[in-house]
């Protein structure tokens, strides 16, 4: 997964779709809660676990997100720190 492909059925790619390219919100909510569901990003059906990443800083998961979301070929916008930290103060799984 090094190129952001991913793994079919298991991991979700990271590459131009519309889970990664979407609504921030959502993608922060995965980092702080984790996944334990099935999902279908982009008409592909993905299963794999991810656990919450909730100890890490604000700041950090806006680093890493906006990372994902202008790298493998992605032109999204960058997350800020002010939209994890309200995230943050909302998130209810």
């Amino acid at each position: 997964m090094a190129d952001g492909g991913g793994v079919p059925n298991m991991n979700p790619p990271l590459v131009k779709t519309s889970y990664v390219l979407g609504d921030k919100k959502r993608i922060i909510k995965v980092v702080l809660n984790g996944f334990a569901q099935n999902v279908d990003i982009d008409g592909e059906s993905y299963s794999n676990n991810m656990p919450p990443q909730n100890f890490l800083k604000d700041q950090e998961i806006a680093d890493v997100l906006t990372y994902v979301r202008s790298s493998f070929g992605n032109k999204a916008t960058a997350v800020k720190l002010a939209e994890v930290k309200a995230v943050r103060s909302n998130n209810k799984k």
